[in-house]
């Protein structure tokens, strides 16, 4: 195991806007405001992106991989464009009825994602948008995070602690802007050590 630092993320409603009928052509992945900057600025911190997705439209037939990798293509070039890059991405194809080990909130993509880098995932947060995320997260043995800018976007206090509650490890933050600003102070404390400069 090493020290690489990884970030997990989840795609629709964490890098794009989430769609009911499913991102199917590059041109309907639009980014999240913001969302995008937040990644490359961890990225210049240091900080690699992999990308861990539940695809099930693939499982319906209502995308093949030809698109799945237009769509990706798409992703990693607007990312390119900011300055960020995502190292790879993880997806699961299935639907739910075919009971596999990699769909969320199973944590199949995630450990794959641990054994494909070699690292310890207790040292990897992992950002979603939905308990489901939050779920395949701590049963991977990931750190937890929620972002509140995709599906999880306005529904409410009671129920965002509800959501945490079933995951207490998890951290909420309003979006991937506000995440990348909380691991960037945390690594700021801890490259400053004790009695060290801010």
């Amino acid at each position: 195991m090493h020290t690489t630092k990884l970030v997990i993320y989840g795609r629709d409603g964490i890098l794009n806007q989430f769609r009911d009928d499913h991102v199917k052509v590059p041109e309907e992945w639009q980014p999240i405001k913001g969302a995008l900057e937040a990644v490359a600025r961890l990225n210049h911190a240091g900080w690699h992106a992999v990308v861990a997705t539940n695809q099930s439209g693939i499982g319906r037939g209502m995308i093949d991989m030809a698109q799945v990798n237009a769509i990706h293509a798409r992703m990693n070039q607007m990312l390119q464009a900011l300055g960020g890059r995502l190292d790879a991405v993880f997806f699961c194809p299935h639907t739910p009825e075919d009971h596999c080990e990699c769909r969320k909130p199973l944590p199949g993509l995630p450990q794959e994602i641990g054994r494909r880098y070699a690292i310890d995932l207790a040292l990897v947060p992992m950002v979603g948008d939905t308990l489901r995320d939050l779920l395949a997260a701590q049963a991977a043995g990931c750190e937890p995070h929620l972002v509140l800018s995709g599906r999880a976007r306005g529904i409410g206090d009671e129920q965002v602690h509800h959501m945490l509650a079933q995951v207490p490890q998890a951290r909420a933050h309003a979006d991937l802007a506000a995440f990348a600003e909380f691991l960037l102070q945390r690594d700021n404390v801890l490259d400053s050590g004790p009695g060290g400069l801010a």
